[in-house]
């Protein structure tokens, strides 16, 4: 049996919620906030599939809470339908302007709500699907090139504690001629598996091309980060994978990145590569750090 998608009611009267949790409660799971300051401690906590979101609520009202869920990157896929008395054209507007997807006025009709909810849950995972397959590496899951970068721009915009670190495989090239091509995918699959097994979901994580990758993480001190960046060298140092009975092994380089305040993009992630640089030439299987040199 298929698991219950979440639904979240964002609305200050007990009432309404009391009547939509009724209809939706057989078929998803239904969560409720009464106010938008706990519905985004919610959506930060919880997988919500969908929200409906009333637009007069006191302190925050609904399209600053549709604002900001859009502003964020791990909540800003998730459709919302706002569902309200207001039926005047300018709230209509402002509701899709801000990011919703849908305008349900008050009094609903039940079937009609039901079924822009199941329109609006479908057309999502449609659209998650086609996402996936657009922003991932076809070969490790994850993240691609394209969307490594996208996903790095808006970071490094609202992030002022941000660490890049740039990780390559030593010798690939030789792994390759050794082994066989299908051997180096092992090898790129075990070494992608083994960071995201170490990293934390707050991370972004992409394969920027063959063999070299790169994580960006953030609000953790300069010491933190050498030490994730030391843990993922020698637990990839420590990976066997087999080829005709025998163990292979494999290390990396990797140089670390601090962000300060007068980078651009470029220049935080030119450090980062140049840290890698600084690994490779001094010995390989070793993790460097470049920082800002001051005049």
């Amino acid at each position: 049996m298929d698991e219950k998608q979440t639904i979240l009611v964002i609305d200050d009267t007990k009432e309404n919620i009391h009547i939509l949790i009724g209809l939706l409660g057989d078929n998803y799971n239904v969560m409720a906030a009464k106010s938008g300051k706990a519905a985004l401690e919610i959506v930060n906590e919880e997988d919500i599939d969908l929200i409906l979101l009333d637009i007069m609520m006191p302190e925050m009202d609904g399209y600053e809470v549709c604002e900001i869920l859009k502003s964020q990157i791990a909540t800003k896929d998730i459709p919302i339908l706002f569902i309200t008395a207001k039926t005047d054209e300018d709230s209509i507007e402002k509701a899709y302007d801000v990011g919703g997807v849908d305008y349900v006025t008050k009094p609903f009709k039940p079937k009609e709500l039901l079924a822009r909810i199941h329109t609006h849950l479908k057309l999502s995972e449609t659209l998650h699907m086609l996402e996936y397959m657009a922003t991932r590496d076809s070969m490790t899951g994850i993240y691609n090139r394209r969307k490594f970068f996208e996903l790095g721009e808006v970071l490094f915009r609202q992030i002022e504690n941000l660490f890049a670190v740039m990780i390559d495989i030593d010798r690939f090239k030789n792994i390759n001629d050794t082994y066989g091509h299908p051997f180096g995918d092992i090898v790129i699959k075990s070494l992608a598996q083994t960071i995201s097994n170490l990293i934390p979901d707050t991370a972004v994580f992409g394969r920027l091309g063959g063999e070299e990758f790169m994580i960006l993480l953030e609000n953790g001190s300069l010491d933190e980060m050498k030490e994730k960046a030391e843990e993922i060298r020698v637990a990839i140092e420590n990976l066997e994978n087999m080829y005709e009975g025998s163990v292979v092994k494999f290390t990396v380089s990797s140089g670390i990145a601090q962000k300060y305040p007068s980078d651009t993009i470029d220049t935080f992630l030119k450090r980062a590569d140049e840290a890698l640089y600084d690994a490779k030439e001094t010995g390989r299987n070793r993790v460097c750090f470049r920082g800002v040199v001051r005049i």
